[in-house]
Formats: structure tokens, C-alpha cells, sequence
């Protein structure tokens, strides 16, 4: 998978990295090297399955949607 990143220098030093893709999925480090060392572990963290999301009720529906 590829994710398109915003790298930007942060006011207080260092860069903050945000991936437009997965709203929340934002990241820092003191150099670019390590804001997207940073960055790909929280992707990964973001889109880990979770447990409970393969816990659906028996009357559950899957639908896939167009947009």
C-alpha cells in the first residue's frame, strides 16, 4: 500500500507528518528521517484489524459502497 504524506517543518522545531488518507494519522520527529520512520508506524498501527472489529452482531449486513 501507498500513502501520500505531508512533511512540514513544526514551529517548535523538528516536522510533523499528517497522511490525508486516515484522518487522526499524524506524527512528529526531530528530523524528516525520523518523522517518516514515525509516520509508518502509525500507519501501521492505524490500519491494524482489531479484535472487536470481526465481532459483528448475527444479523449483521455487508454492503460495499460507491462513492
Amino acid at each position: 500500500m501507498i500513502f501520500k504524506v505531508i512533511l512540514e517543518p513544526s514551529d517548535e522545531g523538528g516536522f510533523t507528518v499528517i497522511v490525508p488518507a486516515l484522518p487522526g494519522c499524524i506524527s512528529e520527529g526531530d528530523s524528516k528521517e525520523e518523522a517518516l520512520k514515525n509516520i509508518r508506524e502509525a500507519i501501521e498501527l492505524y490500519i491494524e484489524p482489531i479484535e472487536d472489529d470481526s465481532t459483528f452482531a448475527p444479523n449483521a449486513e455487508l454492503f460495499e459502497l460507491a462513492m
